[in-house]
């Protein structure tokens, strides 16, 4: 679709074509051709790179079948030939009509000699050389892709420039030539005509000018270069490049953020290679240095003027930088592309991100992003679909940085990961200012939480700055004094200790049930029983200075400051005037804002009027009886000279309890104690009406409390002696009194 399509644009026919390519040393590089009256155009999907041939220049125009569809060779009056493939047999009409009634040529139609024969005769036609058989062409070569021509007695060797976008290149073509009698060498007449449109690189004569030991990143070494009418020469210690001034499809001077070295960029087409390596950038690095630096071209005044019109002069002083980049401007023939207007939060031009797990510096272009330096990429913004902004998760889930992707049209994606937050407002700017089509993943695969994306398809949604309000009121609720909840069950003392603290008894009790597991579990058990057996302390986390106050839904808010007044009505213009702002960039911003601000009494006021409201509002709720209702939640705990009467009860009363436990852990654990199943369970019943009884008095409890104290002496004495200490399973006084009196019937 779209061959042969006529477009009428401003009352001028034009034709067409979306799906033909040129024809560069055996590679098909596809594009657009534009045909109109005043000329042919045609622009390079791959490079971008526009070749225009005026209808003055045009001499010849042929139309040929090739092996894959027809082809247009446009001969123009210098002797240089473009050839446009991809053509269909029924375009060969209206291109006819159309370079007839416009151009005033007529398109040839040329057939090829196919019988397959090896000799014929040699015809140089400026540029190009035809094999003629039968007075047909049978093959043509265009000598600017000759890269070497070695003669020899009876033959002549042509050497070819490789193109890396074939997979089948020719490397080589031998002619045999045969003398004729009385006639000049045949061989050196032709190596003559060859050489003379050929493209050789040799190194003839003094280079123009030559930059000693110049860093390079990519490829990687330092190279002196030399700089000759048709080609710049990299000589390493170890590899030679020989670059032509026509493989350069771009400069770049791009300023490093250290403020100390600058990246000059030459991208190429085709790359340079050694062995399996590609080079589709040449990276150099070149200092910034106090002094200045001086060099000599080896050119006439008149050469200069004339071949340069004056753009270079004899001697060139300045930076480095600066000298290198006029240089090569002149000779290539090309702009030198500087980053454009965009500056991050450090006035810088680059963002440090990482791409490919290396990190380098992202260039926001006036026509597209370029990363240095290894791998060196550069994106046009015509092949980007859209962008995306995708986090990523740091330190306790709080995003430091951002991933910045690119989906192209060909259906890859450039992912550039790790870039600084405080990157992100200026970049989403910048992306807007181009037209790009903004379209967000939501968070990253590694990111904690899924976030969905809601409306991810317009081009206006920002759906990290709606992630960072999600995050902020997520971050704000949390933030908020919880009430303390007391427990419903438990007596005061649970409020002193912790509630998974164990008595001995306890300890022991667990002891005996795990006695049957082995001894490697066994001695552990033993160790912390030993620990606890300790006196239960209070867990350090839940330890609090003062008394936290259970708040009262009914209560009056507190009245707002005059800076917060003044924030909640210009927090809006703020996110107005610098979208993507984070919350804590907000109270940054404006704090500054509000330092700034002159006349502060119409907030001042207002924060008096509100708290004149306040303070009327806390009296009505006071003498309503609304603050007698907040109780502290947490007591501190008190010292054993001041406790309560009732707090020692409710003590009293959980004591037998307690001893219950110990008695049964005991009876389980002690040979002489241990009874059927009926049995324990009838005494557990008996006891248990006992304890359903009133509680004892104080000081039977005191006894009581003395009694267990011995049993722990007993427990850390010896292991048997540990079995025979027993509780008197009745909580009388007499019984007590007896147990304490007695320390030497208890270790027995």
């Amino acid at each position: 679709p779209g061959f042969g399509r006529q477009q009428e644009s401003e009352g001028v026919m034009a034709l067409d074509y979306k799906e033909v390519g040129r024809v560069i040393r055996g590679a098909l590089d596809l594009g657009r051709l534009k045909i109109q009256p005043n000329g042919i155009f045609f622009k390079s999907s791959k490079s971008g790179e526009i070749i225009q041939i005026n209808d003055a220049d045009v001499s010849n125009l042929e139309w040929m079948r090739v092996a894959r569809g027809y082809e247009v060779k446009v001969v123009s009056n210098n002797g240089s030939v473009t050839k446009f493939d991809g053509f269909k047999e029924s375009d060969f009409q209206s291109l006819k009509e159309f370079f007839s009634s416009h151009f005033k040529k007529d398109m040839k139609e040329v057939e090829l000699c196919v019988k397959g024969w090896n000799w014929g005769d040699a015809k140089f036609d400026g540029a190009l050389l035809s094999f003629m058989v039968d007075s047909k062409p049978a093959f043509e070569i265009p000598l600017e892709e000759v890269s070497q021509a070695i003669p020899g007695k009876n033959e002549i060797t042509l050497e070819f420039h490789q193109n890396d976008d074939t997979p089948v290149s020719l490397v080589e073509m031998r002619f045999h030539i045969p003398n004729v009698e009385g006639s000049e060498d045949p061989v050196k007449e032709f190596h003559k005509k060859v050489i003379a449109k050929a493209d050789v690189m040799q190194a003839t004569g003094d280079a123009i000018v030559v930059f000693p030991e110049v860093p390079c990143l990519t490829p990687r070494g330092r190279y002196g270069l030399k700089a000759y009418l048709k080609f710049l020469h990299f000589h390493g210690k170890t590899f030679d490049y020989k670059i032509p001034y026509n493989t350069i499809t771009k400069l770049l001077l791009l300023p490093h953020n250290d403020q100390r070295n600058m990246f000059f960029v030459l991208a190429l087409d085709p790359p340079i290679r050694q062995g399996q390596t590609r080079y589709n950038f040449v990276i150099l690095h070149l200092p910034i240095e106090e002094k200045e630096f001086s060099v000599t071209l080896s050119l006439s005044e008149d050469e200069l003027k004339e071949k340069y019109e004056g753009k270079l002069s004899k001697v060139m002083t300045g930076q480095f930088y600066e000298v290198f980049s006029k240089v090569l401007r002149v000779l290539v023939g090309r702009k030198v592309t500087v980053p454009g207007t965009y500056k991050n939060s450090n006035n810088q031009t680059a963002i440090t991100c990482s791409h490919r797990a290396t990190s380098g510096f992202l260039y926001p272009l006036d026509k597209g992003f370029i990363f240095v330096h290894k791998p060196a990429v550069y994106v046009k913004f015509e092949d980007i679909v859209c962008v995306n902004f995708a986090r990523m998760s740091g330190v306790a889930g709080v995003s430091r940085s951002f991933d910045f992707d690119l989906d192209l049209k060909d259906g890859t994606t450039m992912h550039f990961s790790s870039l600084m937050k405080d990157d992100y407002s200026r970049l989403h700017e910048f992306v807007l200012e181009k037209n790009l089509k903004i379209k967000s993943k939501g968070k990253s695969e590694n990111t904690a939480a899924a976030y969905k994306d809601e409306s991810s398809d317009s081009e206006n949604h920002d759906a990290y700055l709606e992630r960072m309000k999600a995050e902020g009121e997520d971050k704000d609720s949390e933030d908020e004094d919880s009430d303390f909840v007391a427990p419903k069950s438990g007596s005061d003392e649970d409020l002193e200790f912790n509630s998974d603290a164990k008595s001995s008894s306890e300890g022991e009790a667990e002891g005996g049930e795990e006695e049957g597991e082995g001894e490697k579990e066994e001695r552990p058990k033993a160790k912390k029983r030993k620990n606890e057996g300790s006196a239960p302390k209070p867990p350090a986390a839940k330890k609090k200075k003062g008394e936290a106050k259970k708040k009262d839904p009914d209560a009056p808010k507190k009245p707002l400051t005059a800076y917060m007044v003044w924030l909640q009505e210009n927090r809006a213009a703020i996110k107005d005037k610098y979208p993507g702002i984070s919350l804590i960039d907000i109270a940054k911003k404006a704090g500054e804002m509000w330092k700034e601000v002159a006349d502060k009494s119409p907030w001042h006021q207002k924060a008096k009027e509100l708290k004149a409201k306040y303070d009327k509002a806390m009296a009505e709720y006071k003498a309503s009886g609304g603050a007698a209702n907040t109780t502290p939640s947490h007591k501190p705990k008190p010292s054993a000279s001041s406790k309560s009467p009732k707090k020692a009860q409710s003590k009293q009363q959980q004591q037998p309890s307690s001893s219950r436990k110990s008695t049964e852990s005991l009876k389980y654990k002690s040979a002489e104690f241990v009874k059927s199943d009926e049995d324990a369970s009838a005494s557990e019943n008996e006891e248990d009406e006992k304890k359903a009884s009133p509680a004892p008095t104080t000081k039977g409890k005191a006894s009581l409390k003395a009694h267990v104290t011995r049993s722990k002496r007993g427990a850390k004495g010896g292991g048997d002696e540990e079995q025979l200490v027993s509780l008197p399973s009745e909580g009388s006084e007499s019984d007590a009194s007896e147990s304490s009196g007695s320390g030497e019937e208890d270790t027995n």
